[in-house]
Order: structure tokens, then sequence, then C-alpha cells
């Protein structure tokens, strides 16, 4: 047998407008494919570029819509020629579910870099019909884009490392940044933010949290580990710092200007922008130039980086910090997201939610 030709239905929580409120939607699945897998989601995290998304804020917004790329499921059914995968397994789907595999990211193993890559919501697949993401019972996903869960991880500790934890290790691992002794930054403490503290202090690194208030210095030291607090307003601090960092993880999504935190970096330090920003920012070039420093982006990472994340992350003991609420309550987190109002990461409990 190839592909499962049988129509399945399932139900989500969609946009169905830039207002970005989700009400419930019921909708087609695709077929289940030859290399397909056929999913029941356990659950899913919420990021904040499902926001942005949901509101059109990017102008590429189509509705109806079902977000979340923080998806973790039980295989229910495979094609026939997919392979590692069986009934009963623990898989987790990102930011992507398909890709050309033709191009030179593709055959790199890179694939997030794909010039047509498929997103994981918000997108038309292959079959031209319209991909939909994690908050609904069900998913079909081809098998490159499934990761196998860690039998050490739960399935709601593991969901936002399927985009908040690769987003940080994707930049750390190709620009040769692994290596204990590092001094790093990590500007902005939310969900992407408290992820990076915890795998560069699992690296060894010296971590510096980089934040606009003092608020969060608590959190920061004392539970998640950071050596430093630095509040970007306090000039002095910010002056006694500077070219003190190898690298900062930018992981701010609203505007804010880089020159304060180019200076923090050594000679040929990277400052690497990992949030989604919807208008210009801008630097003076030569706070760039002298120091030859780097301004530089990066996005999610590869399905392999992904698997190296989650096996790092078990093998040290690194989780997220987590809020688990049901699929009713999911406008109310979106609206708290907005004001900066969780810590770190809201997970929807799906399979235990009331979708219809």
């Amino acid at each position: 047998m190839g592909s499962i030709d049988v129509e399945r239905k399932t139900t989500g929580w969609a946009a169905g407008d830039p207002s970005g409120a989700l009400t419930s939607y019921t909708y087609d699945l695709r077929s289940t494919g030859p290399e397909d897998a056929y999913i029941r989601v356990l659950c899913c995290g919420i990021c904040h570029s499902d926001l942005h998304q949901m509101k059109n804020d990017l102008g590429m917004s189509h509705y109806p819509m079902v977000p979340g790329h923080e998806v973790v499921g039980d295989v229910l059914e495979v094609g026939s020629e997919v392979t590692g995968l069986r009934a009963g397994d623990r898989v987790g789907v990102g930011v992507l579910v398909g890709c050309c595999r033709n191009c030179t990211p593709c055959k790199s193993d890179i694939e997030q870099y794909c010039s047509k890559k498929i997103w994981s919501y918000n997108d038309v697949y292959t079959d031209g019909k319209p991909t939909q993401g994690g908050f609904a019972g069900e998913m079909v996903v081809h098998q490159k884009f499934l990761v196998k869960i860690p039998d050490g991880m739960t399935s709601e500790q593991a969901a936002p490392l399927l985009c908040a934890g690769v987003t940080v290790y994707s930049p750390l691992n190709h620009f040769g940044l692994k290596q204990s002794g590092m001094r790093g930054g990590i500007l902005g403490l939310g969900g992407v933010g408290h992820m990076g503290v915890k795998i560069a202090k699992a690296m060894g690194h010296h971590v510096t949290v980089i934040s606009s208030s003092d608020r969060k210095r608590e959190e920061a030291l004392d539970h998640l580990g950071a050596d430093a607090y630095l509040v970007s307003s306090d000039e002095t601090g910010m002056k006694e710092a500077a070219d003190s960092l190898d690298y900062i993880i930018d992981t701010v999504p609203v505007f804010h200007p880089l020159e304060p935190y180019l200076s923090l970096l050594k000679l040929d330090g990277k400052l690497i922008l990992l949030g989604v920003i919807n208008t210009p920012l801008q630097f003076l070039t030569p706070v760039v130039m002298i120091g030859r420093k780097v301004i530089t982006g990066s996005f999610i990472g590869s399905m392999k980086e992904t698997k190296e994340m989650l096996d790092f992350c078990e093998e040290k003991g690194i989780s997220s910090q987590i809020e688990v609420i049901k699929m009713d309550y999911i406008n109310t987190a979106f609206e708290r997201l907005e004001k900066n109002d969780v810590r770190y990461r809201f997970v929807v409990d799906v399979a235990g939610s009331k979708l219809d």
C-alpha cells in the first residue's frame, strides 16, 4: 500500500481574520502519503511568531489559519515507505513540513533555508491543500520533518524545544560557539531567551542576560543560572561591559537600537538576530567596522540539528519552563504573551482539551 486514501477530518482552533481571535474550526486533512505519518497531537507550544502570523503583521497571512509549530504527538499510522517510525512512537513537529529536497541547502542538511520550504501552517502543501498547525487534534506530516522525542522528556517540556530550543542551538552550532569558556549575552528573557541561557550554560559558557529593566534579575540569576545581569539603560554597567562578549543572541521581537549591544562585543564578536521584526533596524557602520563585528541572523534549525539539540538537552537535563493550559484559555494566553506575561512558554494540552 502506498498512500492511505482515507478522507479524514480534524478540529482545531483557527484565526479567521487579522484580529487573531481563535475559534473552533473543522477541516479536511490531506491524504496520508507513502512517506507520511498520521499523528494525534498531544500538546503544542505557543510562540511569539504565532502572533505575527495570526495578526498578519508580515502581510502574508491566509485565513482560516490554525497556528502552532511546537507540536508533540503520537504516531497513529504510517505510510508504506516510512522508515524508523511506527505507530505508538512519540514525535515532534516544528516550523517546517516540507522542502524541495534538491537545492543546495536541502542537500547540505540545512533545509530550513530552502527557497521552497513549506511552513507547518499558513502555507500550501504540494497537493494544493493549506497547511494547518498543531492547535488541532491530528496532523499528517512527512517523515523527514518528524523527530522522535527522547524517552526521558515529558511531552509538554519537549514541545518548546522544537522551536525555541533549536533556534538557539543552531547558531551556536553553526558559528562555532559551542566550546566551553565562551562569554555570551542573551538579549531578551522570553521563551527563546530563557532557553538560550540554559543551553549556553550547559555548554560551559559565561552567560550575561541583557534586559531593558531590572525586573527579571532574580529570575535570570537565581532560577536560570545566568552569571551576570545587565540593564541596557544602565550607562555605567554597559560601559564596564564593553568589549566583553564573544556573541549576543538577540531574541527581542520588536524594534530596538543595535548600537548599545554592538559595543558589548569583543573583536570579531557576533550579534545574532533571532527575533521576527517587521520594521527596519538601524545602526552606524563604524560601530561594526571598528572591531570587525558581525551582525547576522539565524532561522530555526535543521532536522539534523533538532535531533542533536534534543539529545543534548536530554543528556544535560535541560527542560523549558512552561505554563500548561487548555485550549479554551488560548486567546487569553495570547493576550498575556503580547504583554510578556508568561514564564516562559505556554504549552497547550491539546489532547486534554475540548476542541469542538
